[in-house]
């Protein structure tokens, strides 16, 4: 039912605390252990979840993504955390929660995938272990920078530059130093090279867009349906709402009820406002919804 959504509600849902700030919360408590246990545990654990030759080698594959929430030091975290929490609200409002945490960590084990082959191949200049945020940081920004071309961004808070040349410059240095691994900057350059290229792809094939679905959609979705049970049929209508009339609504056919009105007009909008928030809906959307709203007030 309409006036059951979660988000059509006057709740205070809109106070929870995003992904962004939830994953902000957890990159520092990982840091935080990982001090602790320099010093008081001295476990193995950063030689299981960080990016290392001798784990690919294992096919410890979950490496491409536990090597993300590991940090070198506090500048590294303080950096990464500073970007990452300026483009992970602009990407979590435009992607919506379930895309935002593919396209950030996606785009991290692309990146990871890249670092860890040049690792294997040339390991005298790509280093034995990598951790860090920054591949799937630097995914996000392909993102914005792509969706936001225009906009205007303060680099190292004073240079004025447009989020589409910071992609470029950023872009520009990561493929240097992949191809020119000097030890001058012996960093994660490939793994920045990986997320910006994953990011450019999300975009590129659409998958920022709610309607596009995502590789692999509907196997998941057939896959699901084999272990959930099928909803029984919804009852009928009431004929109170069967006859409710949608005069005002724009572009709607006369003969039109209410049940197919819903279907076809307010939940697709509800959809939209649920992934994207009530700026992406247009006028007319909007109109639909107030008109929804006040239908099933008067019930």
């Amino acid at each position: 039912m309409l006036s059951d959504r979660d988000y059509i509600r006057n709740s205070g849902s809109a106070s929870r605390m995003s992904l962004t700030a939830w994953l902000t919360i957890i990159l520092v408590g990982v840091f935080a252990f990982q001090c602790i246990n320099d010093v008081y545990w001295r476990t193995p654990v950063e030689q299981w979840l960080a990016l290392t030759q001798e784990g690919l080698r294992r096919g410890w594959i979950w490496q491409l993504l536990t090597f993300q929430f590991l940090h070198a030091g506090l500048l590294h975290l303080l950096v990464n955390l500073m970007v990452f929490w300026w483009l992970g609200h602009f990407c979590e409002g435009l992607l919506g929660p379930r895309r935002y945490l593919l396209a950030l960590f996606g785009s991290g084990a692309v990146g990871g995938l890249l670092q860890g082959l040049l690792m294997l191949a040339f390991p005298m200049h790509f280093g034995l272990a990598v951790v860090g945020a920054s591949a799937g940081v630097c995914g996000l920004l392909a993102i914005y920078a792509l969706c936001e071309r225009d906009a205007e961004i303060r680099l190292f808070f004073v240079i004025p530059m447009r989020a589409i040349w910071l992609l470029w410059l950023v872009g520009g240095i990561s493929l240097f130093f992949t191809l020119v691994p000097t030890p001058r900057e012996f960093d994660a350059h490939a793994a920045h090279l990986g997320g910006l290229l994953a990011g450019i792809a999300w975009v590129k094939l659409g998958w920022h867009q709610e309607y596009q679905p995502l590789p692999g959609t509907a196997l998941l979705q057939r896959i699901r349906g084999w272990f959930v049970r099928r909803p029984k049929a919804k009852p009928q209508a009431s004929a109170r709402w069967r006859k409710l009339e949608w005069d005002s609504a724009p572009g709607r056919p006369d003969s039109e009820n209410a049940d197919e009105f819903i279907a076809k007009e307010v939940d697709p909008i509800l959809d939209k406002m649920n992934a994207h928030g009530p700026q992406s809906l247009t006028e007319r959307e909007r109109r639909i919804l107030e008109q929804a709203g006040q239908r099933i007030s008067k019930r």
